[in-house]
């Protein structure tokens, strides 16, 4: 579904991805993991062109990102980024609703009730309220909402709960995880907590210093980490490996 083939990308000096391949089928889930300046996050961003890699190509269903208009893909791909990114002065259902209006969708606000139904917010309680007046599980379950609300294939989403208290945060990666079962959608992680990527991912790509690390699924992570590193980060998630 996804492919990135040899991305590099540059921030002047700083090379934050240097020569990465990762591959998303469909309906997987795979989690970025990685300290701060991994490059995680601009890798998750090249999927939807936030960020175009210097060198390297990456192709959506087949097609190279670089042919496709930017905003249109946008609109293809549901984004659910860190702080959630709600419109303050549009309330629950309009920002829901967003994407679906953007395309010029018949039902748009069917798709926005439907999709704060399966978030787990009731539409006739939430749509009418404003961002501001939800508490922060609330949002970030809105911000999910909006990115499901057009029913894309492909959803990216950048530490989307870690911000959240730890019982809110554990509420949300069960949610999560089994709405993307039942919709089938492909999945693209960025997290820092290694125990979340276990819990929500099929695989797992460790990155350091813009590159590959390990990419493994949960359990060949666990069993061989590929190198002291790798090891390391098991060891301080409280993750030992056998």
């Amino acid at each position: 579904m996804l492919q990135a083939e040899r991305l590099s990308k540059r921030y002047g000096p700083v090379l934050a991805l240097d020569a990465v391949s990762i591959g998303v089928g469909r309906a997987e889930c795979v989690a970025l993991i990685g300290e701060s300046g991994s490059g995680k996050t601009t890798l998750l961003r090249c999927f939807n062109r936030l960020v175009d890699p210097d060198e390297g190509r990456v192709l959506i269903d087949g097609v190279e990102a670089a042919e496709l208009d930017p905003i249109a893909l946008r609109r293809r791909i549901g984004y659910v980024p860190q702080d959630g990114g709600l419109l303050p002065h549009w309330r629950v259902w309009r920002n829901v609703g967003l994407v679906p209006w953007l395309r010029r969708m018949q039902n748009r606000d069917e798709l926005a009730e439907r999709a704060l139904a399966l978030v787990g917010l009731e539409p006739a309680v939430f749509a009418d309220r404003w961002p501001g007046e939800l508490s922060g599980g609330q949002r970030q379950r809105v911000a999910v909402a909006r990115a499901l609300a057009a029913s894309p294939d492909v959803i990216l989403l950048d530490e989307p709960f870690g911000a959240l208290d730890a019982i809110t945060r554990a509420d949300l990666q069960l949610a999560f995880g089994g709405l993307r079962r039942e919709l089938k959608i492909s999945a693209v992680l960025v997290t820092h907590d290694l125990n979340e990527a276990f819990l929500l991912a099929d695989r797992i790509v460790v990155l350091r210093q813009g590159r590959v690390e390990q990419e493994a699924s949960p359990t060949q992570l666990r069993e061989a980490p590929a190198t002291e590193y790798v090891r390391r980060l098991l060891l301080r998630a409280r993750v030992p490996a056998a």
